[in-house]
């Protein structure tokens, strides 16, 4: 339980999965943070929507390949649940984002994409939590179980008063 066994290393759909996740889940994690620069959106609505539609294919390829690699995930079921949980919040958040982007609802879709990068920005926050829970706990597989919740739950509160205040501001005359 607490490494990958060689056959699943070795394995071609896990290879493809894992690769996948990391390279594209980083470029939209490097991509991402333009799309919340006021001035370059305003400045170049081009620009905005080409990075837009990249981040949005590189969540969807990259949170898929998250799901199923997340059924991998070391540290057994709560391990899993917790990336599966994770997966699919990005996933939804960001086709959602997408589809109020598309509908014009731009409000809405500011909010589900505060949503989803905050989903994308726990690679950050895991990489965080990890050697400070491993070093509390003194082994890897119980931080692993608890940084698999803890590195996109905080961060989806925070979306949710950034959300609500941004809200609360474009209420407000």
């Amino acid at each position: 339980m607490g490494s990958k066994t060689a056959d699943l290393l070795s394995d071609v759909f896990w290879n493809v999965g894992f690769y996948g996740h990391i390279t594209l889940g980083g470029l939209a994690l490097l991509i991402g943070w333009l799309q919340f620069n006021k001035k370059l959106r305003i400045k170049n609505l081009k620009f905005h929507k080409l990075i837009g539609k990249s981040y949005v294919i590189s969540v969807l390829i990259s949170g898929v390949c998250g799901l199923y690699i997340a059924f991998y995930a070391t540290g057994g079921l709560i391990s899993q649940l917790g990336f599966m949980s994770l997966a699919m919040i990005w996933l939804y958040t960001t086709i959602k984002g997408y589809r109020f982007a598309k509908g014009g609802q731009i409000t809405r879709h500011q909010n589900m994409m505060i949503y989803s990068y905050a989903a994308c920005f726990s690679a950050v926050t895991l990489r965080i939590w990890l050697p400070i829970l491993g070093e509390l706990f003194g082994a890897f597989v119980p931080a692993y179980r608890i940084v698999a919740w803890l590195c996109w739950m905080p961060n989806i509160v925070v979306a949710y008063f950034i959300v609500k205040n941004l809200n609360k501001k474009s209420l407000s005359f």
